[in-house]
C-alpha cells in the first residue's frame, strides 16, 4: 500500500494564496491591522508591566478608560501624537525603523 505525501506550506505561501499578495491593497490591510493589533498589545503589555489600571493609565494621558480599551484592543484608531503619549506615560522607550527598499534610513 503506497502512503500519500502531505504537501506543506509556508505561512508566507498560505498569506500569498488567502489574502493576497505583497503589494496588492488586500494583503496591506492586512499587514497594516496585524501591526495596529500587536502595538494594541504591547501597550496594554506595558501597562499591566507598570501595574496601572485603564483608568490610571487613562488619566495619565488625558482620555477616558474606553480610549485606552479601545487602543489595546487595536491601535489602528488612534493617532501618533496619543500612542506616544500613552508610551511616554507608561515611562517606555519607543524606537521606529524605517525601511525603504532593503536599506533601514537611519537619523543622523
Amino acid at each position: 500500500m503506497a502512503t500519500k505525501e502531505i504537501k506543506t506550506y509556508s505561512l508566507i505561501e498560505m498569506k500569498d494564496k488567502y489574502i493576497g499578495k505583497v503589494g496588492t491593497a488586500d494583503r496591506d490591510e492586512y499587514e497594516y491591522e496585524l501591526r495596529m493589533d500587536v502595538l494594541g498589545k504591547m501597550i496594554k503589555s506595558a501597562r499591566q508591566e507598570r501595574q496601572l489600571t485603564q483608568e490610571e493609565l487613562g488619566k495619565l494621558v488625558g482620555v477616558q478608560k474606553a480610549q485606552i480599551s479601545k487602543l489595546e484592543s487595536s491601535a489602528n484608531s488612534a493617532t501618533i501624537d496619543t500612542v506616544l503619549k500613552v508610551f511616554r506615560a507608561l515611562k517606555a522607550e519607543i524606537n521606529f525603523n524605517v525601511k525603504l527598499e532593503d536599506n533601514f534610513v537611519k537619523l543622523a
